[in-house]
């Protein structure tokens, strides 16, 4: 059984999963964490309040009783009570089993606010519009086209040509910044960066250097 184990539940059918499978792709390949990692990652393809509800299904079905559940969702149009809800049920059932914790990776309002931050510090609340016009842009200034939802070398992207060690402090100063609010009210915000810094521990050398 490998002492690290990661079950990533995805809201997003293609475009969440896809930038995980390049964590997944770099750990599995890695000599040392290959046998100790394990990382699954379930497109849910549902919204926000079910995917929590799949993970925990997911979790009895196949008896896990060890490892992180991380939740990968956005808000987009849905309900603030359902949004808020998520991070409130994972502290819920954090408390029955300290060996099996489940973690809330939202973004407000959507997982291209997440990429946006590997190229500036954005703190207008827009429309999830207005973020995939900022990063059509910086990618047609990269010579990349348009950025589209289901990009298989998005991991690949932001980490060489984006710049994933400031997104990570841009988020954090974000999250810092509204320490008393409920996710609904950090807008913009993403915790997804907590997710990453998780998997970034068993990157090669060569490539956590983005990181940290």
């Amino acid at each position: 059984m490998k002492e690290y184990r990661y079950y990533i539940f995805c809201e997003g059918q293609q475009t969440e999963p896809l930038y995980f499978e390049g964590f997944k792709r770099l750990i599995e390949d890695h000599p040392v964490y290959r046998d100790m990692v394990l990382i699954e990652i379930e497109p849910c393809q549902a919204e926000t309040m079910r995917v929590i509800g799949m993970a925990e299904r997911y979790v009895r079905k196949n008896h896990i009783k060890k490892g992180q559940i991380w939740c990968v969702y956005d808000k987009d149009s849905f309900p603030p009570n359902d949004f808020n809800s998520v991070a409130q049920r994972a502290k819920q059932l954090n408390k029955e089993n300290p060996e099996l914790q489940y973690h809330a990776a939202w973004s407000n309002e959507c997982i291209e606010f997440w990429f946006l931050l590997h190229f500036a510090y954005y703190t207008s609340n827009n429309h999830r519009t207005k973020y995939i016009s900022f990063l059509n842009d910086k990618f047609r200034v990269l010579g990349l086209g348009r950025y589209q939802k289901n990009m298989k070398d998005i991991f690949d992207i932001l980490m060489k040509k984006g710049n994933p060690k400031l997104a990570i402090r841009y988020a954090k100063r974000i999250i810092k910044d509204g320490e008393s609010k409920t996710p609904t009210e950090i807008a913009p915000g993403t915790k997804v960066y907590e997710l990453v810094e998780e998997l970034v521990k068993y990157l090669p050398e060569d490539v956590k250097m983005y990181y940290l």
